[in-house]
């Protein structure tokens, strides 16, 4: 080969690796390495377009400070390893927890930016290999409360429509979340429609470039959700706004709903929530009379301690109106990361095997123990918070944590350091040196998206294909290859697979919804909506178009609560949690492009013109943030997007991490943390003010 033939670049088809919206992108490689990215032009999801972080995708993956080797701690100090010898100390480790304390001794940590294929090798190691199921993943502190909230009123937890349905609706309703953040393309499709003459409304405790955009924004103070909704629900009810038709054919439990709201009149919504009587009126009216209402929410809705009853009250608001079922209409909750949605489907939870069949239910657990050749256990397993609880008391003595980094994401930093200190044996499979990393014993190289093939499935339940197109750097190897050798070792030999496919195969044996599904089959479609099966051979871009995955539509009244944490004297500001447009996660992706670490370097507290003239803040001041778990510093942005009384940082920094101040109470339900609200001082560092 001469060497002009050589340096001839190669596009390889992919999908983008940061949100959940699963926009189409061409992965550019030359001499071996990924150079440059560009969108798919006939993609339907991004059609032809990317965001600033799909664009920087060719950073995420580089190979310059890669783990290209297994690592095993000696003395604080990480050393090269082989695999066998890694394995070696895992298997041990494990066994002796298995011997005195039993598997339930162990967790396993999934992660919702891996492949479906390592997601439900992930799942089924914990459970047939190890005989737990204390197996979970991000969606605990994400959009756990969606797939409970959802289940209980329609059966499924998923969004219910279509990406495509943005340009299809005369009215979208924002909850909660700014699409033009962290779900860009998506939130470009909504500001197109916007200017084609699609209504906005609004409900964010922000002012952000789409509520100001917006026909209507409902400004709520934090928290109060349940109670604007229930009063919008008042609205409607009293003034015969709601759709008759459809609660008498398709809902049940009206009259329970119709006692419960009647409770919150529009004076007293007004008190709680902060947004005036007319602007609730208003609202109410713009819902019930739009022909087709697309209504859209993110972690403003579920990051709280009503997480759940948050989801359901969102959802009874679209059954009375009737706002679902329909093109352009329904209840569409926006996944943060590129396969979370599809980890869920791979049962990479504590109550579920894949296809959410219960691990409680003798069948579930006789088919899975038939096709697995192994018994399962019986009782649902420890969600992730839960695990972390376990290594603080010693119930659990060993994790593996793939490919996440509890230590900046989850609440109450010290609280999570400390329970990772306390185990046995910390396992991390990973890409690059994490904060979460740099506290195992072992760690296990993993390959990229772009070096392995499989499917990620989006937030509109789209199942698409990835494909290598680099060899994975010295000795990292995908996630489900990492989980089967250790799994052999271990005594387990049911995860032998000789490919991403062959492990799809199996999947689509035994989840319904991925049933009709194949490699061919999502190649030659640009993917696959779930349920895909002999009733719908080609997918099923719209749910509940004629009866509920449970029958009917169950309204559950529902009532207000307070943060669990509210300002007071000591403590006077609210403090929230936010995301911003050129950064993603725990930064550890998006922090290797220069191009998006010179937009946002470093972490910022976002704070009002009035809080910020009452402390004799500054922009740029340094400042101390505060809370009654930890304290971190920081410089100040000001402005009008937070309101008075509110304060807001990111999350995506490690040196300045608002996990440190976050409350880790929890939803009942689901126990998702209040990571959305809690209370802080902010100290001027400048000239000790406040």
């Amino acid at each position: 080969m001469d060497t002009a033939s050589h340096n001839i670049s190669k596009i390889t088809s992919s999908i983008c690796p940061y949100c959940g919206v699963g926009c189409g992108i061409g992965l550019r490689v030359e001499q071996g390495r990924i150079t440059g990215v560009e969108p798919l032009a006939n993609h339907p999801v991004s059609q032809g377009k990317l965001c600033t972080k799909g664009w920087s995708t060719a950073f995420a993956v580089d190979p310059i400070d890669r783990i290209t080797t297994p690592l095993i701690k000696e003395n604080d100090t990480f050393r090269p390893a082989s695999w066998d010898e890694a394995y070696q100390v895992i298997t041990e480790a494990f066994s002796t927890a298995i011997a005195e304390k039993g598997a339930d001794a162990l967790g396993i940590i999934a992660c919702a930016r891996a492949t479906n294929e390592d997601c439900y090798a992930a799942q089924k190691f914990a459970r047939a290999a190890l005989g737990t199921n204390n197996v979970d993943h991000c969606a605990r502190i994400c959009h756990s409360p969606s797939v409970a909230g959802l289940r209980q009123t329609l059966g499924s937890g998923a969004m219910t429509n279509s990406i495509d349905d943005i340009e299809k609706a005369d009215l979208i309703v924002i909850f909660g979340c700014d699409p033009t953040e962290n779900h860009s393309i998506l939130g470009g499709r909504i500001i197109r429609a916007k200017l084609a003459g699609t209504k906005l409304l609004v409900v964010d405790p922000r002012l952000t470039r789409l509520a100001r955009m917006a026909d209507l924004h409902l400004q709520l103070q934090l928290g109060t959700n349940i109670a604007l909704i229930n009063g919008l629900l008042q609205i409607i009810f009293a003034n015969g706004w709601e759709a008759t038709e459809f609660l008498s054919n398709r809902c049940e439990n009206e009259e329970a709903l119709r006692a419960k709201v009647a409770k919150y009149p529009p004076e007293r919504v007004a008190a709680i929530t902060g947004v005036p009587e007319e602007k609730l009126i208003a609202a109410a009216r713009m819902y019930t009379e739009a022909e087709c209402a697309l209504l859209t929410y993110g972690m403003g809705i579920t990051q709280y301690t009503t997480g759940t009853n948050n989801v359901i009250s969102i959802s009874n608001l679209a059954l009375v109106a009737g706002q679902i079922g329909r093109e352009g209409t329904g209840i569409n909750p926006l996944r943060g990361q590129n396969n979370v949605q599809g980890a869920c489907d791979m049962g990479a939870l504590p109550n579920v095997f894949p296809g959410y069949q219960e691990v409680a239910a003798p069948a579930s657990r006789e088919k899975f123990a038939a096709s697995w050749q192994q018994k399962l256990p019986e009782c649902k397993g420890l969600t992730s918070l839960g695990m972390t609880k376990g290594a603080l008391s010693g119930d659990v003595r060993c994790m593996l944590i793939m490919g996440e980094d509890p230590v900046v994401t989850d609440p109450d930093q010290h609280h999570v350091q400390q329970a990772l200190a306390a185990l046995d044996l910390l396992v991390v499979v990973e890409l690059v040196m994490t904060e979460t990393a740099a506290m195992a014993d072992v760690i296990l190289p993993a390959a990229a998206f772009s070096e392995k093939a499989g499917t990620f499935t989006n937030c509109e339940r789209r199942v698409q294909l990835i494909q290598p197109a680099i060899p994975a750097p010295g000795e990292a190897k995908p996630d489900w290859q990492i989980l089967g050798g250790l799994a052999s070792r271990l005594g387990y030999n049911g995860m032998n697979w000789e490919s991403a496919e062959a492990i799809f195969n199996e999947i689509a044996a035994l989840s319904p919804l991925y049933q009709g599904m194949s490699y061919p089959k999502l190649a030659a479609n640009y993917g696959l909506q779930w349920p895909c099966n002999e009733a719908a051979p080609n997918g099923t871009p719209l749910l509940h178009s004629k009866q509920f995955s449970r029958g009917k539509g169950r309204l559950i009244p529902v009532s207000h609560a307070d943060p669990a944490e509210m300002p007071d004297e000591e403590y006077p500001l609210f403090f929230t949690t936010t995301r911003l447009h050129f950064h993603y996660g725990c930064g550890s992706m998006t922090r290797k492009s220069p191009l998006l670490e010179r937009e946002t370097p470093s972490g910022v507290l976002f704070i009002n013109p009035a809080d910020a003239q009452a402390l004799a803040i500054r922009p740029q001041t340094r400042v101390r943030i505060s809370s009654r778990r930890g304290e971190v510093e920081t410089r100040t942005v000001i402005t009008d997007e937070v309101p008075p009384g509110t304060v807001a940082m990111p999350y995506h920094f490690k040196e300045a991490p608002s996990n440190r101040l976050t409350n880790n109470a929890q939803d009942p339900v689901t126990k998702m943390p209040e990571l959305k609200a809690c209370a802080v001082r902010v100290t001027n560092l400048e000239d000790g003010t406040k």
